[in-house]
């Protein structure tokens, strides 16, 4: 279950793409420790310049507290955790097995399933704005469309978007689907025992770049909203055990419940 509400922090502001899911596993440990901050949103591009100005290194996200500075989403997690999100067990050795899990799957699932679902998008430039540019400020919104050719192009070359990239993308995602699955084949209701921690929080959060549950973060369009191809593949995964794990734990764990203001805001 989702802990109380921790001490609110309103100094917490959190840089990020809206719908990266490296920044909804940083969003969703914060919710679960109960930490009120800010969310300062930015289109790609962007993201870099306004990650270096909050202290980062041109990635995302980036939380700024005080005088802390934590410029990956592992970071934040174990921040989150020290504040009240019970994610990382006290024991020195289970808590080794919980970050090697979600290394793993931020060093995998998230740099496949995020290539994938570019792939996916990028040929639909306004359903792919409807929900890219929520929050942002107007002008980034504005220019993401008017420049879309070009941060389209140099989408594709940076996340290394070609059919073949694509084609092992999609294989390394059902690859860790298949894990998950065997995993949990012994009825534990989580990917190390009993307990929640940072390995579900982070499947759950990388795995919704294919899955793109209703209670994710910032919206995302579900399959109806989106091309008949890719929401076959969308509900095909839905189906397979680890999704619907995925899909389970957004329903039972992501509740938000930041004690505060959480709209997006600009510097």
């Amino acid at each position: 279950m989702v802990p109380p509400l921790g001490r609110p922090d309103l100094s917490a502001r959190l840089v990020t793409l809206a719908i990266s899911h490296y920044c909804e596993k940083a969003r969703w440990a914060l919710d679960r420790a109960g930490i009120a901050f800010l969310e300062e949103r930015h289109i790609q591009g962007v993201h870099m310049l306004a990650s270096r100005r909050a202290g980062g290194h041109g990635t995302v996200p980036v939380l700024r507290s005080g005088g802390t500075v934590l410029g990956e989403s592992a970071q934040i997690v174990r921040w989150a955790d020290a504040r009240g999100a019970r994610l990382l067990p006290a024991d020195a050795a289970a808590r080794a097995r919980v970050e090697a899990l979600a290394r793993g799957f931020d060093q995998d699932l998230g740099v496949q399933g995020r290539r994938w679902m570019y792939w996916e998008m990028l040929p639909h430039p306004e359903l792919l704005a409807s929900f890219n540019c929520l929050g942002v400020p107007a002008w980034e919104a504005r220019g993401f469309r008017a420049a879309y050719p070009l941060l389209a192009r140099l989408g594709r070359r940076a996340l290394d978007i070609t059919p073949e990239a694509v084609a092992r993308a999609r294989a390394r995602v059902h690859a860790t689907f298949d894990a998950v699955a065997q995993r949990l084949a012994d009825g534990r209701p989580h990917l190390t025992g009993d307990a929640f921690t940072a390995a579900d929080l982070t499947f759950a959060s990388l795995a919704a770049s294919v899955l793109v549950p209703p209670q994710y973060g910032s919206p995302l369009p579900q399959p109806g909203e989106l091309p008949a191809g890719t929401a076959r593949e969308v509900r095909a995964l839905r189906e397979h055990p680890a999704g619907r794990f995925a899909l389970r734990l957004y329903a039972e764990e992501r509740g938000v419940r930041a004690a505060g203001p959480r709209a997006p805001v600009h510097p």
